[in-house]
């Protein structure tokens, strides 16, 4: 073994690995050291504070830490001598006097420290406890401390700071008088705590446990499975007992490195809430469809109970009826970016095969439409271009338009742990967040001045030619078109518009450019704008300029919102691609599908989901089936929407809880929950993972695949997959970037990055290192035109609202409503505003306030928010009670077919 250390471990020869410590090597030897408040998992740093893992090393006076002793050559370490034996025992005993009560359940999440003690037989103390126990802290929803079980490890000290870097978890005190604090010594309830369960998942004592754990617990299993909100893919183990689950653990996964927040970790029981469907239902004969039945009534009333094979029957009949009397394009179908890869591909395969139609959709028209087309256009992909994890890789990292901490929480603590060990963090978003704290430049900008902001960076870095020549003559066309559209956008020009001076913008400009390898992070706060491919086509000219593609620690990361928005749209659930973006009028990849299909396509791009909503409300489209989506909720103009889905003919909707959506149904069909199928789904980093049966569904609920299924049957597609790996192993044969990808092979490897051509190879992380996939084997400079928002304030409507998630809640919160936790951390919606704001309008935070655009109303509490700027309201859209897309405006992007959902004008009047 080349580049090794030979050492004597246990009057043994080894060799350990430059940097290994002495408990590291022996492990990996097989030799178990005790010890534990370190070697939790790969990604903790050794702490050397239990002292347990004592052991001898031949001259020294000492013993030394096992976790912190660096092997050196000819070392010569003896593991389990009497000294040892007797000095580890002793140390358990006095870490028993912090720890008098063992938890007695072998199946206790936390009983490592029991295992341990058991381990060395020595389960009681000779010495005497020292001090009174504090009392058991209660005060937050999701975690119980009980310090009378802290034997001071600080592993929730390195969980908070180091691994999540949240810096909330402390030490307070010194000697015999340490103890573990929150904060200032606040209650966990009352701190910034945000509730990731990190310091629980890495407390080995019980003294920070899940609250509501029954105790003991009964026997349990575990499922490997995934995390099923946002894009981040987080692997999780599900412990499950009596078909329910008990609690959740971060697995080693490649997106996570075995991290969770609080909806990975404590949002899962939603799958058996009460207002879980569990039978087929029939809207009422003579019962009318009216969005009033949103705002006052029993949208349940509306139904009867029906057969599966009735409710089928009638589902395909209604939906083959509008297809006969009004035609193809009369049909539309939203497939949902929250199923697996498996059922978005069977989906829109049905909309297209059995209605000849490509009026198909799903939420990415509402998230990242704009990115994608400018992305199309500028690099000839709509993915990711790196993983979020080679942030750690970055020396400059750009967020704009996002917020990781709350809506990627995992994959921010990349972010933060790349500045923590010395990148420079760019922050630009016209609020401020927990990023700010981290960040070397906040930049609060303008709310819709991005083009503005942007352009003036371009300027800079163009006329102080801080630009990667070389890079742009082999990889990028249309630098001199480019050179001169910018020279109309000087910072000095640019400062009134977007509300940064000047000489900021040109700091900021040069760091990006000159900084090293850089990389750009947004989210929708740049994509959701008329001019949101303006957007994101500004951002790709940074990173294109200054040569910021196709390495590791640079390139484009548009953070995707749902858990599959990414393989939804890989898999084809778009009006104007095919599977793996084969564009519907690009005859020869469309006869591809036609052959593998054995049908005629069509080759005119269809309807976007706003596009859908407007065709239904003028009678164009008549029929349409909705698989788990909600655009009763997430679309803009709630009011027009909803109008628009009860004026159709016939609405089929597919999901597990009656939603806003299936409020107007004909026919609702229950289907699984996440835990309760298995299929693939793949995350913001092209990593294509297994998603579990972890549970099995309620009632006389049926899997999607089954029920997506059964319709085509009854529409005479003659369909015989088995279950989901019969699927994908199609999508193999149509889709070449998964070609190298099975349920087999994530079954041994836990995750593969696409594009994968090959089973022999592993999948390619980093893209375009050599070209890009243009017809020139060039990325393209596309100028972007300042243009101002739709709708500004004025002096009817003075403020703009700004829309978006919360850390708790997820989408139209038809899931995270209904986890206890989480809609106990956040049960009400809030307006926040800037407190100038509130004080201005003599209102106090928490008052009740009354908010209007010009196309809606809607009344909630105040909340006083800094991060908010004067003249700004935040409002999330999770909250049915007060639905923020009441208010949105509709209007689009020309090119990514996206509302303005980050920008209206609205008034504020007391309620």
């Amino acid at each position: 073994m080349s580049d090794t250390i030979t050492f004597i471990l246990d009057g043994q020869e080894v060799e350990a690995r430059p940097g290994e410590t002495v408990r590291k090597c022996a492990r990996r030897l097989g030799i178990e050291i005790p010890g534990i408040c370190s070697g939790i998992n790969a990604h903790y740093s050794a702490d050397g504070s239990c002292r347990l893992c004592m052991v001898e090393v031949e001259g020294e006076r000492t013993l030394a830490a096992s976790c912190k002793r660096v092997v050196t050559p000819g070392l010569n370490v003896k593991t389990a001598s009497d000294r040892v034996t007797r000095t580890q025992r002793t140390v358990m005993e006095l870490l028993l006097t912090d720890r008098p009560i063992l938890t007695e359940s072998p199946y206790h999440p936390a009983n490592r420290f029991r295992v341990l003690s058991q381990g060395m037989e020595v389960e009681s103390s000779r010495f005497a406890p020292h001090g009174t126990p504090p009392p058991v802290d209660a005060s937050h929803p999701a975690i119980d401390v009980d310090m009378s079980k802290c034997i001071l490890c600080t592993n929730c000290v390195r969980a908070c700071n180091e691994v999540q870097n949240n810096a909330v978890i402390g030490i307070s005190g010194r000697g015999k008088d340490s103890r573990i604090v929150f904060d200032q010594g606040d209650a966990l309830g009352f701190s910034t705590c945000v509730a990731c369960g990190e310091c629980v998942q890495s407390c080995p004592t019980g003294a920070l446990m899940p609250k509501a754990l029954p105790t003991p617990l009964a026997d349990t299993h575990k499922v490997d499975s995934l995390c099923p909100y946002c894009g981040v893919g987080c692997q999780i183990t599900y412990h499950v007992a009596d078909d329910k689950i008990l609690y959740t653990q971060g697995r080693d996964g490649p997106g996570n490195l075995s991290k969770l927040c609080v909806k990975g970790r404590f949002g899962f029981d939603y799958a058996r809430h009460p207002d879980r469907l569990t039978k087929p239902l029939i809207r009422i004969d003579g019962v009318a469809k009216d969005p009033e039945i949103l705002n006052s009534g029993d949208p349940m009333s509306q139904f009867r109970e029906a057969s599966w094979d009735e409710a089928l029957d009638r589902a395909a009949a209604c939906l083959e009826l509008a297809y006969e009397q009004f035609g193809a394009d009369a049909i539309a179908g939203f497939g949902s970016a929250k199923g697996s890869n498996e059922e978005a591909y069977l989906f829109q395969k049905l909309i297209r095969t059995a209605f000849h139609t490509n009026n198909v959709d799903h939420c990415t028209r509402l998230c990242h439409a704009s990115s994608v087309a400018a992305l199309m256009e500028g690099i000839g992909s709509g993915a990711v271009t790196a993983p979020f994890t080679d942030a750690e890789k970055a020396d400059v990292i750009l967020v704009i338009g996002a917020r990781p901490s709350q809506n990627h929480p995992v994959a921010s603590t990349f972010i933060k742990s790349a500045k923590r060990n010395g990148a420079k963090l760019i922050v630009m978003d016209p609020r401020g967040q927990a990023l700010s704290r981290h960040a070397d430049h906040m930049i609060q900008f303008t709310p819709g001045a991005d083009v503005a902001l942007l352009n003036a960076m371009l300027n800079v870095i163009v006329s102080e030619d801080l630009v990667d020549h070389a890079y742009i003559e082999n990889r990028v066309e249309g630098y001199d078109a480019f050179v001169q559209h910018i020279r109309d956008y000087p910072p000095e020009k640019m400062a009134a518009l977007c509300g940064i001076d000047a000489d900021t913008i040109r700091a900021v400009a040069r760091l990006y450019a000159t900084g090293g390898r850089a990389m750009i992070f947004w989210g929708m706060g740049v994509s959701q704008h008329t001019h949101g491919t303006d957007n994101a086509r500004c951002l790709i000219a940074l990173a294109l300029l200054t040569g910021n593609v196709g390495q590791p620690g640079t390139g484009l990361h548009p953070l995707r919102g749902q858990n599959n928005v990414q393989g939804a749209s890989d898999a084809g659930l778009i009006p104007m691609v095919l599977p793996d973006y084969t564009p519907v009028g690009n005859a020869v990849g469309r006869a591809r599908f036609e052959t593998a299909w054995n049908c005629e396509l069509p080759a005119t791009p269809g309807l976007t989901v706003v596009e859908i909503m407007h065709a239904a409300l003028a009678r164009d489209v008549r029929a349409m089936y909705i698989c788990g989506e909600n655009p009763a909720m997430s679309d803009p103009d709630l009011n027009k929407a909803r109008r628009a889905l009860a004026s159709l003919d016939y609405l089929v909707v597919q999901d597990i809880f009656l939603t806003e959506t299936a409020a107007f149904a004909d026919v609702i069909l229950p289907a699984t929950s996440f835990y309760e199928k298995t299929g693939t789904f793949t995350n913001s980093n092209r990593q294509v993972q297994l998603g579990r049966n972890v549970v099995e569904p309620p009632g006389d609920a049926r899997e999607d695949l089954w029920i997506i299924q059964s319709i085509a049957k009854r529409l005479g597609l003659d369909w015989h997959y088995e279950n989901a790996a019969h699927v994908f192993e199609e999508m193999r044969t149509v889709m070449p970037s998964h070609a190298g990808i099975s349920h087999l092979r994530l079954k041994r490897e836990g995750a593969v990055t696409y594009p994968c051509p090959s089973e022999e190879l592993p999948g390619q992380e980093v893209l375009f290192a050599d070209g890009f996939p243009l017809p020139s084997g060039k990325g393209r400079l596309v100028p972007a035109h300042y243009s101002p928002p739709d709708e500004e304030p004025d002096a009817a409507y003075p403020f703009v609202l700004t829309t978006g998630r919360m850390l708790e809640h997820w989408h139209t919160g038809a899931m995270t409503r209904r986890a206890s936790v989480l809609d106990a951390l956040e049960p009400s919606p809030v307006i926040s505003m800037h407190p100038g704001d509130l004080q201005r309008l003599d209102l106090e935070p928490g008052a009740h306030v009354r908010l209007s655009s010009r196309r809606g109303t809607l009344s909630a509490a105040t909340r006083s928010d800094r991060d908010v700027p004067p003249g700004v309201v935040f409002l999330s859209f999770a909250f049915h009670e007060a639905a923020a897309n009441l208010l949105t405006n509709p209007a689009l992007d020309p090119f990514g077919k996206i509302a303005e959902l980050k920008y209206c004008a609205v008034k504020v009047e007391k309620a």
